[in-house]
């Protein structure tokens, strides 16, 4: 790859907001940004580690309070929350409308899996650079890869750095 052809540095669009991008079936907007919530949020943690297996009665005392933001986020200004739509990444266990926190401050790197927007539209896939090709992976065979090219407008728009899905049955 040349160095001037394609950059996988995070460019912010000139005057351009996520919302404002025709999404591919991979992402719904608008996003959400964490600068938008409360800023902390305390839930309790308790001390014992839960077994999948067997219950023991003994461990049920209360050890600490968790800050979800000081556990999820590093960098506020610039994290934000997606909802997924789509099967693509199944296999990274990131499921139809789980919500990813993705922040926009991380360095992609190859194997991330990262929010890109590719010709004017938003997808979400695993990175990978072999030698001078950048590819956008799904995770699920019944999805094709996307191999980048110089003709393709192609940005990262941020990295993924957790997923929240909820365990109820629907």
């Amino acid at each position: 790859m040349k160095s001037n052809s394609l950059s996988l540095r995070h460019q912010q669009p000139v005057n351009r907001h996520p919302s404002e991008y025709q999404t591919s079936d991979n992402i719904v907007l608008p996003i959400l940004a964490l600068s938008q919530l409360p800023t902390w949020v305390e839930l309790p943690m308790f001390g014992s580690k839960i077994p999948a297996g067997f219950p023991s009665p003994a461990d049920d005392h209360l050890e600490a309070t968790i800050d979800l933001n000081r556990q999820y986020v590093r960098n506020p200004a610039s994290t934000f929350f997606v909802r997924v739509k789509g099967h693509s990444m199944i296999g990274a266990g990131i499921h139809d409308s789980d919500m990813l926190l993705v922040d926009r401050s991380v360095d992609a790197q190859s194997g991330a899996i990262v929010l890109a927007i590719v010709n004017g539209e938003f997808t979400l896939k695993r990175l990978v650079i072999e030698n001078d090709d950048i590819w956008l992976m799904p995770e699920n065979p019944e999805f094709q890869p996307v191999k980048i090219t110089e003709g393709m407008d192609f940005q990262i728009w941020g990295v993924a750095t957790d997923v929240f899905h909820s365990l109820k049955q629907k």
